[in-house]
């Protein structure tokens, strides 16, 4: 099968040619490009019958290449290093995916799931692409109003919220200290509960993506991925409970 490699890193791109190249004879790598215009070109030119898309980018994430395409005839593995929208997305349209760094087996366990099935990822990536404007938007941005301005911040950024009376405290994936909004968890709740989020207590909002686990109890307890304990109130368990079943 005639292959592309999009990727914005060097390092990346560089292990992963290797690999393939070591492990997987049966693909040939025609282009290794260093991000999403360069990728597009490549794909117009080589028309290739498997593409290894990074997720996350500069410019052009892979989300949005495939929307350029619009209905693409070759075969997707995504490369991802931590984004968890990204994972459940491409979960939910059954197109592959491989977490940097890449692992040897997984790669190969991949490579011959693409080329046994020989068909285009027309059909699977139309119900990615749908999924993503449902739910979350890949770029999407939120203006935060703080006590001195509007920041601007990726959805996709906030862990969880917490209540503090009038006003929230927005907790960010990349961010030890949370941001402090003048808006009541009610309002930040309205904005967010069809983006993937959830009201797992009075004083609580979190984003189900960044959940760990959940700790059976009264009302119970939920780890979040970077450690932090959020409690679930009683009358919200078993709407919690029903709502992470469906994931």
């Amino acid at each position: 099968m005639t292959t592309i490699i999009i990727d914005d890193e060097e390092h990346c791109r560089d292990v992963l040619h290797l690999l393939l190249s070591r492990y997987c004879p049966e693909l040939q790598v025609v282009a290794v490009c260093a991000g999403s215009e360069e990728g597009l070109k490549a794909i117009a030119k080589y028309q290739p019958q498997l593409v290894f898309l990074d997720v996350e980018m500069p410019g052009m994430n892979g989300f949005e290449l495939l929307e350029e395409l619009g209905r693409p005839n070759f075969s997707v593995i995504f490369t991802t290093a931590y984004d968890q929208y990204a994972i459940k997305a491409i979960r939910h349209s059954a197109l592959d995916f491989l977490l940097k760094p890449i692992d040897k087996e997984e790669l190969i366990t991949s490579v011959k799931k693409a080329t046994s099935q020989h068909h285009t990822s027309g059909p699977k990536t139309e119900a990615l692409l749908q999924f993503l404007h449902q739910h979350m938007q890949p770029n999407e941005r939120l203006a935060l109003p703080t006590v001195d301005g509007l920041r601007m911040m990726p959805v996709r950024e906030i862990t969880y919220c917490e209540s503090e009376g009038s006003y929230t405290r927005v907790f960010l994936q990349q961010h030890a200290i949370p941001l402090l909004i003048c808006r009541s968890l009610k309002e930040v709740e309205d904005v967010l509960k069809d983006k993937g989020f959830f009201r797992v207590h009075n004083s609580y909002l979190i984003n189900l993506s960044y959940m760990y686990k959940y700790i059976k109890g009264d009302g119970g307890e939920i780890i979040m991925t970077d450690g932090r304990s959020v409690p679930v109130s009683r009358h919200r368990k078993q709407e919690f409970l029903t709502r992470i079943e469906k994931l």
